[in-house]
Parts: C-alpha cells; sequence; structure tokens
C-alpha cells in the first residue's frame, strides 16, 4: 500500500495520497500559504535598453 504524501501512514482511498483529512489539509494549507513555490531569479530584460525614445 502506498504511504501518505505528508506523514508516511498508509493512504486512505477516501483521501488518496493522503491518510486523512488533516493531513490533506495539510497540504492544502501549504499551496494556500505558498510553501510549494518554486525559487525564481528573474533576469533582466536583455531588450529593456535599446527600446527608442517616446515621441513627445
Amino acid at each position: 500500500m502506498s504511504k501518505c504524501a505528508i506523514c508516511g501512514k498508509p493512504q486512505d482511498p477516501n483521501y488518496r495520497p493522503f491518510c486523512s483529512k488533516r493531513c490533506a489539509d495539510v497540504d492544502l494549507n501549504r499551496w494556500l500559504s505558498g510553501g510549494y513555490a518554486i525559487p525564481a531569479v528573474e533576469e533582466d530584460d536583455p531588450g529593456e535598453d535599446e527600446m527608442p525614445p517616446t515621441e513627445r
């Protein structure tokens, strides 16, 4: 049997891939609070400095 994605206990078919509503709620909270965010490095736009000046 597969293990819960949060605590490692056996999965409950009603809450798959979790073992309980509690673990499903823990996972949901992590998504909503940004706990699963992927860090990103923003780079400057290479063409940003080469833009023509606006007409007046």
